[in-house]
């Protein structure tokens, strides 16, 4: 029964293993990520790519420490009220919404998602996800006084 499951709440809790935050590929950064996070940092986007940003083909992404993880990662994420696009859409993906099967595959390396969730409802609920997160996208953030 699908009752149990309506909200990314019942099927998805993030633990901040950072297991996410670690990897390959790194942690794509747009345009309105940079601007968000440098000005979480109080510096300049030119900084912000300089010191913390790399290329992957013609993208930007976050840098990786020594141990793999983002720069940002330490113990927990150290810029959560302002992290890119990706880290706020995961585990709710395009990739789940078409497949859903990726959500079991994702699953084995997150133990904050939940396995047991009908198909009917993941769809359902991967797909809500998205388009409120696709609805704040390009809201401002508001730290305190400053609004980003």
């Amino acid at each position: 029964m699908d009752s149990e499951f309506q909200t990314g709440d019942d099927i998805f809790h993030c633990t901040q293993c950072g297991q996410c935050c670690t990897g390959f590929g790194g942690t794509y950064v747009t345009e309105n990520d940079i601007e968000r996070i440098a000005g979480y940092l109080n510096c300049p986007p030119e900084d912000f790519i300089r010191r913390y940003c790399d290329r992957s083909g013609t993208k930007k992404v976050l840098t990786q420490g020594e141990d793999g993880k983002c720069v940002f990662f330490d113990q927990n994420c150290s810029i959560h009220p302002v992290k890119p696009y990706m880290c706020r859409a995961w585990p709710f993906i395009q990739a789940v919404e078409t497949n859903p099967e990726n959500w079991e595959a994702m699953a084995g390396s997150c133990r904050g998602i939940r396995k047991d969730v009908p198909r009917k409802a993941l769809k359902r609920i991967v797909s809500r996800e998205m388009e409120k997160l696709r609805a704040e996208a390009e809201a401002p953030v508001n730290l305190g006084s400053q609004i980003l």
